[in-house]
C-alpha cells in the first residue's frame, strides 16, 4: 500500500480505490465472513491514515472476495467497506440488482 500511494497527495487520495481480496477466495467461490473483511480493510485503512491522517476517510476500499447477492447487505454494512468488485454475480441480474440495492 505504501509503495502504491507513493506520490500521492492528501487530496488525490479521495480518487484512490483500493481493493482487497483474500488470496484463498479468488476463483473459489469461497468468502471472508464480514469481520475478516472489515478487519482486513480497517488494517489497510489504518496503513493509509498513518501516511494521511484524516484524509484516510475519503478512500475508497473495497471488498472483492466473491461478493454475492446473499452476503452483499453484510459486507457492506461494515464500516471500512466501502464498495465490491463483483465478478459472477454481475452475470445475474437478479443478484446483481440486489447487491446495487444493498450497496445503495
Amino acid at each position: 500500500t505504501k509503495i502504491a500511494l507513493l506520490g500521492v497527495s492528501a487530496e488525490e487520495l479521495a480518487r484512490v480505490i483500493s481493493t482487497y481480496e483474500p488470496v484463498w477466495a479468488i476463483g473459489t467461490g469461497r468468502t471472508a465472513t464480514a469481520a475478516q473483511a472489515e478487519e482486513v480493510c480497517a488494517a489497510i485503512r489504518g496503513v493509509v491514515a498513518s501516511l494521511y491522517g484524516e484524509a484516510a476517510q475519503a478512500m475508497t476500499i473495497q471488498y472483492g472476495g466473491s461478493m454475492n447477492a446473499g452476503n452483499a447487505t453484510e459486507l457492506l454494512s461494515m464500516k471500512n467497506i466501502d464498495g465490491g468488485l463483483i465478478g459472477g454475480a454481475s452475470l445475474k441480474s437478479d443478484d446483481f440488482t440486489t447487491i446495487v440495492k444493498a450497496a445503495q
